[in-house]
Order: structure tokens, then C-alpha cells, then sequence
């Protein structure tokens, strides 16, 4: 079954403070949001171009299969946890999300 719908989010932590996010995500929000989401396509840091920015790509059906899997993410109180943590630890400072769909000539990743 075709992947139709690729969730690219980017965010940008303030200088000095990636590590302290990532390691906040990996330890509350990583399994709460993997419960509901599957693993990612990809969690990436930057190798060039700004170094406090990182991003991941989510895999969905459709844009209600989105809906509904982030709703129940949103509803997870171990979600919620990390939510309140990250925004106590205030290390983010920006944060874009694009929704996009691959092309015909290369099909989207199969989920692992």
C-alpha cells in the first residue's frame, strides 16, 4: 500500500542547547511518540548549514490517518510529560512542519 503523506518537521533549538533537547526527547518522548507514530523515516541533526536545527520525517496514509495517530499522541499523558519537560527545559526556538507527498518516478520509504 502506498505511503501518501510525508510529515517534514524542522526545529531550531536556541545556541548551546540541542544536546539537552535530544536527550530530553530520548528520554521521555521517544516511546510515547513511537507508540503512536511507528519510528520515523529519519531523525537527523545537521552535518552543515545551522548546527542547533534538526529534523525528522513521519510517515502517514493519508492526512486523516495523520490526524488521527497525532491525536492519540496528544492524548498519551507519557506525550504530554515530555511536553511540559521540553517546554520547562526552553531550549527550542523555532519550529516548521511541512506535509508532503513523493513523486510517481520515486515512491515514498517502506516503513520499517
Amino acid at each position: 500500500d502506498d505511503v501518501m503523506l510525508l510529515d517534514v518537521r524542522t526545529y531550531r533549538c536556541k545556541p548551546g542547547r540541542i544536546k539537552a533537547q535530544l536527550a530530553l526527547y530520548e528520554k521521555l518522548g521517544k516511546a510515547p511518540q513511537s507508540r503512536h507514530l511507528g519510528a520515523p523515516i529519519a531523525f537527523l541533526t545537521t552535518e552543515t548549514g545551522n548546527p542547533n536545527e534538526y529534523v525528522h520525517i513521519w510517515m502517514y496514509e493519508d492526512a486523516a490517518d495523520r490526524e488521527r495517530r497525532r491525536a492519540a499522541m496528544q492524548a498519551d499523558p507519557d506525550w504530554q510529560a515530555f511536553l511540559a519537560a521540553s517546554a520547562e527545559l526552553g531550549a527550542l526556538e523555532y519550529q516548521e512542519n511541512k506535509l508532503m507527498k513523493p513523486v510517481d518516478f520515486y515512491p515514498a520509504p517502506v516503513r520499517g
